[in-house]
């Protein structure tokens, strides 16, 4: 008699980004058709859950929804719009999955159904957790509002909540059904948040695209003065960049590689240890400028393009260090981010460095000792080329 029965099979997942302007007008039919091509009969019902602070710049926009839909004939929109926290409060508490799947579970909302998150990076990861578990799996439609959102995050297969402490300790993969980036959200954005976003896409042009780094480097200027032409193409190549990675690598990373977390280590143990008031994207710089010189100090990367790389941060108004680097010796609270990493990783450490810009490189291990030296240098603001 045989013992054991081998089982193989294979998923396949298609979504598309559309990018736009004025998606809630009446004359912006790209929502209208997208679930005209999604009919199959029946009339799927479409609960919105949106970002507070989302509304609070856009007062009109729950009405604009409701006006949207109330003639449309393929979907039935579910009257009661949810608002819930923005940021990381979103994710740091139960309640707002809760009251999600509670109206799940109100309105009748099925497998068939779609949830819609509007706002920034949390938002979108909160509300496609609630959505990923709810029935096992509703399909779940994402409208990014920030830069970060908009270029990384609502690109992605990720959702997730914070827990115990620690950054997307509790999530699942699933992706979103489509994706709709809408350049108007921006506008209201403050200036903090515009340029934070931005740091994703030199992370990703630093580990995969030189050419796409001159480009931010050309347009340094121009991006932290708000040019609204320049952010579009952006947000259009880091996502494009991004997308790329998902399709042809580890999309549900069962592996420990992963590249598109160049900076991350560190960025996610700031944002803990400075309860989140160090916005993420302000974090990934930091951390990029932290690796980008450890790759200088072992003689992995160039010190003039180790330069470049901080000298491009502080051009667009990013941080490069921050007072919880400060040298506190062996037992820094930072390096306990890299055995976290490590766990959220689910095996060995797997750190990205740069071997040039354009190219990265993966490494296995952190001298801590180097680590700290990086960050000292951070503080006291050495030129790497002097």
């Amino acid at each position: 008699m045989k013992s054991i029965i081998k089982q193989k099979f294979s998923v396949s997942y298609q979504y598309d980004i559309h990018f736009t302007s004025g998606l809630f007008t009446p004359e912006n039919r790209l929502l209208s058709d997208f679930f005209i091509a999604q009919a199959d009969g029946a009339v799927p019902k479409l609960l919105v859950v949106i970002d507070e602070g989302v509304v609070t710049h856009h007062p009109a926009l729950v009405e604009r929804i409701r006006d949207y839909f109330g003639s449309e004939s393929a979907v039935q929109l579910i009257a009661d719009v949810l608002l819930v926290p923005g940021g990381e409060a979103v994710k740091n508490q139960w309640e707002p999955v809760d009251r999600i799947i509670e109206s799940v579970n109100r309105y009748g909302i099925d497998r068939h159904s779609y949830i819609m998150a509007i706002g920034g990076g949390a938002v979108l990861d909160a509300v496609g957790y609630a959505a990923t578990v709810a029935h096992r799996g509703i399909r779940h439609l994402r409208v990014p509002t920030t830069v970060l959102s908009q270029n990384d995050s609502g690109m992605g297969v990720k959702n997730g909540i914070n827990y115990r402490g620690k950054k997307n300790f509790i999530g699942t993969f699933s992706p979103p059904v489509a994706v709709f980036n809408d350049n108007l959200f921006l506008l209201t954005l403050n200036d903090r948040a515009w340029v934070s976003g931005i740091s994703e896409a030199v992370k990703v042009a630093l580990i995969k695209d030189a050419a796409f780094f001159d480009w931010i480097e050309n347009h340094a200027a121009s991006l932290r003065r708000r040019d609204s032409e320049a952010m579009d193409y952006l947000i259009f190549r880091c996502a494009e960049l991004h997308l790329q990675h998902i399709a042809g690598a580890d999309p549900f990373e069962f592996g420990s590689s992963r590249p598109l977390d160049f900076g991350h280590w560190s960025a996610h143990k700031l944002e803990q240890l400075s309860n989140f008031e160090v916005l993420h994207g302000e974090a990934v710089a930091i951390g990029i400028a932290l690796d980008t010189v450890y790759s200088a100090i072992i003689d992995m990367l160039p010190p003039s393009d180790a330069q470049r790389v901080l000298t491009v941060l502080q051009e667009l108004g990013l941080p490069i260090f921050h007072p919880l680097l400060e040298s506190a010796g062996g037992g820094h609270p930072l390096l306990a981010g890299l055995e976290e990493f490590r766990e959220h990783l689910g095996g060995r450490l797997t750190i990205m460095l740069l071997k040039a810009i354009g190219r990265g490189v993966e490494v296995h291990e952190l001298d801590k000792e180097n680590v700290l030296r990086a960050a000292a240098a951070l503080q006291e603001g050495v030129n790497l080329v002097s």
